[in-house]
């Protein structure tokens, strides 16, 4: 048995080189196909950890919002205008990603509702404010999240 690192190990970009350059030659014995799998695996899991990023920022955002517009008007005028950008971009981002990956669209309000409980920490400490008041599950639906002319309540529309 070996104990030398193998390329997998030692360069993961010389060896996915490697393993494409098998691939286009059709060498398919010489594939690493236990890494290979691996590695395809990881590529579908990167897509779907990015979308879920995207709902914590995207659900962090409107939280702060409607917070601000509740009970923080200075901070709503302060950095409304902010956060109602970064609501868009990352709508935008989402769209973009849910383009590239259709089969995403099914795991959506999963996703949007495993990123709420991490927003409301982030949106609590960004604001000072508990986090145990505000609803213990998103009070919107993943539609109304994606949907661009979507503000929460006592939010003004920009």
């Amino acid at each position: 048995m070996s104990t030398k690192p193998s390329l997998y190990d030692q360069d993961l970009y010389a060896w996915t080189q490697e393993q494409a350059a098998r691939l286009r030659e059709g060498a398919w014995q010489e594939l690493d196909l236990e890494h290979l799998i691996e590695e395809i695996e990881d590529v579908g899991h990167s897509q779907r950890d990015a979308l879920a990023s995207h709902f914590v920022i995207l659900l962090t955002h409107l939280l702060k919002l409607s917070i601000a517009a509740r009970s923080r008007p200075y901070d709503l005028a302060r950095a409304g205008r902010g956060w109602r950008g970064t609501c868009r971009t990352q709508r935008l981002q989402i769209a973009k990603r849910l383009r590239r990956n259709p089969s995403l669209r099914a795991v959506v309000p999963e996703e949007c509702a495993d990123a709420y409980e991490i927003a409301c920490v982030e949106a609590g400490i960004a604001l000072d404010v508990d986090e145990a008041t505000l609803p213990p599950v998103c009070p919107w639906t993943s539609e109304q999240v994606l949907d661009a002319d979507f503000w929460p309540a006592g939010e003004a529309t920009p």
